[in-house]
């Protein structure tokens, strides 16, 4: 049943990082234009976030540890989206739907029968929140034979188009994706995964320092960047890859980090140089994917935890040279908010029965409508 005023929806995100539950409580107007209500970041336990992350790995007794997984981390969501209920003060049944990502175990675009996993039980949170909850958004778009990602393109239409300048939206989680708004709306939305944003960043940081990341990039800043390690990287075959293209940490871990350091060695770097050398792959694999394949871009925005990254941002100015880079916020989102925002669009999209996948970015062969929906 179309709206006719203005609805409230929860969008919740967990990203490659496992940094946490995003939870987007979202106000959504007969127009399609989402407000932020209130923001909840919800922790993930630590012994949780490492089975989390064992299982992106292939490992032994998978599908015992997936399915008690699946329902745990169902539970964990509900309590992120009865958190920013309470925050924002609301009652219940003025909340139409959530909106779930879920937590990407496996995402396999490319193979024989190609699939992507999500867990985090929608059955789960719309039991414990009472609330219809839509979920498991990436399928119906690899069905229709696209990459499932990234999704939030759309979204980035719809809340930061302009009619002036071609802008580039950036969203840098464990992985880095972009998405292309040309001032031209009669052009195609494009985008797509460019490769590492945070993920080697943090699983580096992690084995040598045994923390989750390098707060402000305050580590990496102490290094200096090897060139020899960084061409070294620069030669996997996926960041010469054309688009639409999709990936994960899955694909980059540190298994792959040590198998180009390997090919290094004896000259390999010190830990903190490799650090450092991991803030350029970011910076220059995101710059030269939008320079290569995006050259009309006029300015970039930048959201997702590596906002938060001096070293980082730094170097993406660098790069990026003559073309302005800010964050969301400028836009008036903040970039912590954007993807948890982005899924409770989502929601209201697959509600108002409207496709919610672009096909110049997914490489679908049509568009569709996206998700399966869990009543309350």
């Amino acid at each position: 049943m179309p709206e006719t005023q203005a609805m409230h929806y929860i969008g919740l995100m967990s990203g490659t990082s496992v940094d946490g539950i995003d939870a987007a409580l979202v106000s959504i107007s007969a127009d399609g234009k989402p407000v932020l209500v209130a923001s909840h970041a919800h922790p993930i336990p630590p012994a949780m976030r490492g089975e989390i992350q064992t299982l992106m790995r292939a490992g032994a007794n998978e599908i015992e540890r997936f399915g008690e997984l699946d329902m745990a981390l169902g539970g964990l969501f509900a309590e992120a989206a009865n958190a920013v209920i309470q925050q924002a003060g609301l009652d219940k049944k003025n909340i139409r739907a959530i909106g779930s990502h879920g937590q990407t175990l496996r995402h396999r675009p490319r193979a024989a029968h190609p699939f992507t996993l999500q867990i985090g039980n929608p059955s789960v949170i719309a039991e414990r929140t009472g609330i219809t909850t839509v979920a498991d958004f990436r399928a119906r778009d690899i069905a229709a034979g696209g990459q499932g990602a990234p999704l939030v393109p759309a979204f980035h239409r719809q809340m930061f188009h302009s009619t002036r300048r071609n802008r580039v939206i950036l969203n840098i989680g464990g992985i880095a994706n972009v998405t292309y708004l040309p001032a031209d709306a009669s052009q195609p939305v494009s985008g797509f995964d460019t490769g590492p944003g945070n993920t080697l960043l943090d699983q580096w940081m992690g084995h040598h320092n045994a923390r989750d990341c390098d707060d402000a990039g305050q580590w990496a800043a102490s290094g200096k960047s090897s060139k020899a390690l960084l061409e070294q990287l620069l030669t996997d075959p996926y960041f010469a890859a054309s688009p639409p293209k999709s990936t994960g940490r899955e694909y980059f871990h540190l298994d792959w980090l040590h198998d180009h350091l390997q090919k290094l060695s004896p000259a390999a770097p010190t830990a903190v140089d490799v650090q450092a050398t991991l803030v350029q792959l970011s910076a220059l694999s995101i710059t030269q994917a939008v320079i290569r394949y995006l050259p009309q871009t006029q300015e970039v925005y930048v959201c997702g935890g590596g906002a938060h990254n001096h070293e980082l941002m730094s170097a993406l100015a660098e790069y990026f040279s003559s073309i302005p880079v800010a964050t969301t916020e400028a836009l008036g989102l903040h970039p912590d908010w954007v993807e948890g925002v982005a899924f409770a669009w989502l929601a209201h999209q697959t509600l108002e029965r409207r496709p919610g996948n672009l096909p110049s970015v997914t490489g679908a062969r049509h568009v569709v409508i996206l998700g399966g929906i869990y009543p309350a």
